[in-house]
């Protein structure tokens, strides 16, 4: 029998700002890509978010970006490799920690917007992100375009599929 995964990005308020309908989202998918602090979220939301997916009994990834809260992690940016795999191992941690305290695991990481969009065509790119998320833990899978340069990416650094 054939599975359909319903995916959402959630966890994506800040501070004094409320963005999704997160809670109401949640009950109708059967993942969820928790935005890890660069571009969206915060500790608390990031918390309260893997808190409600355990709850919901939702997989949850990693939703890191780069480094772009004011333009919401859609503006394109230039960066080494090693910055781009020290993104991904960054905000990959960040939300381990708090899915560790959650007694859950971690499932994917599926990168956000410009960093999605560039791995996506761009192999040094997509090689880091993948190397970045092999380095934590290989048995993370790399959600990504069909076809992309990040699928293949993920299958040469030996990530699971």
């Amino acid at each position: 029998m054939n599975q359909v995964d319903l995916n959402s990005d959630l966890g994506e308020s800040f501070g004094a700002y409320t963005i999704g309908l997160d809670s109401e989202v949640i009950r109708h998918v059967s993942s969820v890509n928790v935005a890890c602090g660069y571009h969206a979220g915060d500790p608390l939301v990031m918390s309260q978010t893997v808190a409600m997916a355990k709850e919901a009994g939702v997989a949850i990834g990693a939703h890191p970006g780069f480094p772009d809260l004011m333009g919401f992690g859609r503006r394109n940016m230039v960066c080494s490799p090693k910055e781009a795999k020290a993104y991904i191992q960054y905000q990959m941690g960040a939300l381990m920690a708090f899915t560790a305290a959650a007694g859950v695991k971690l499932q994917h990481v599926k990168p956000h917007g410009a960093l999605y969009n560039m791995a996506g065509k761009d192999m040094e790119l997509a090689s880091a992100i993948a190397e970045g998320i092999a380095e934590v833990d290989k048995n993370v899978i790399l959600l990504g375009l069909a076809g992309s340069r990040m699928i293949e990416a993920g299958r040469a650094a030996g990530l699971a599929r």
